[in-house]
């Protein structure tokens, strides 16, 4: 096995006893829609990631790192304010693909996110020049990686309503139960301070009404642990 080491990625494997074709096939949807030849330049320009949980996968400033596709694991979408407030965009789970993550062939994506491994995660990536050309010589190629970049941003705007004009209990609220349902467990792992940087928010204002579910019976606070005792509460307050 190669091991080498590439900003922003560490690499972990190369060109293994790793079928790459295979693994593309099964996560790149379009992959019969490519020509034998386009097959043999996406495999190619293709290599298998790991990251531990905790880990950066991606922050501006580092080089374009190509289209994603997550294997297993979760990443988190974010963005970051000059003054170190962070909101999260989206959730990129296994079998899903990230396209925001190549801004360089994207030329309408003038913005910068930032990827995180919320759990151990693989990610097959596939090299920006390479997928470039694909687009530029396949329409299927072309079309898919717009219809991905127009899903996220049809996730993105979902967040800008919610900032923008949902009470901060609901969005609170709407946080804790989608994090239990991707962790699926009731009891989050999670500060204040983490939430307060999820949601876009204060810690303050984060405690309070943490504070307050808990009154209500919705929750249990410890030290950086969340119980979610009443779910459907929960759910209920979520609601529009």
């Amino acid at each position: 096995m190669i091991i080498s080491i590439r900003k922003p990625f560490k690499e972990l494997f190369i060109r293994t006893e790793t079928n790459l074709g295979a693994l593309l096939a099964e996560h790149l949807p379009i992959w019969n829609q490519l020509s034998l030849y386009e097959q043999e330049v996406a495999v190619d320009a293709t290599t298998l990631y790991s990251f531990k949980k905790g880990e950066h996968v991606h922050s501006a400033g580092f080089d374009c790192i190509g289209v994603l596709f997550a294997i297993s694991g979760t990443l988190r979408a974010y963005m970051l304010s000059e003054n170190g407030r962070e909101i999260t965009l989206f959730h990129i789970n296994g079998d899903d693909c990230c396209v925001l993550s190549a801004s360089c062939i994207m030329p309408l994506i003038t913005f910068d996110i930032y990827l995180d491994a919320l759990t151990d995660t693989v990610l097959l990536a596939i090299a920006p020049a390479s997928f470039s050309d694909l687009m530029e010589n396949n329409p299927h190629v072309d079309s898919f990686a717009y219809r991905q970049t127009a899903e996220r941003f049809s996730e993105v705007m979902w967040v800008l309503h919610q900032v923008l004009f949902v009470s901060f209990d609901k969005r609170l609220a709407a946080f804790l139960v989608e994090e239990s349902s991707q962790t699926g467990s009731t009891r989050l792992s999670m500060t204040h301070d983490q939430i307060a940087r999820y949601i876009g928010s204060a810690r303050e204002v984060v405690t309070r009404m943490l504070q307050y579910f808990q009154q209500e019976g919705f929750v249990r606070l410890s030290r950086g642990l969340i119980t979610i005792t009443d779910p459907s509460g929960l759910r209920r307050i979520s609601q529009p």
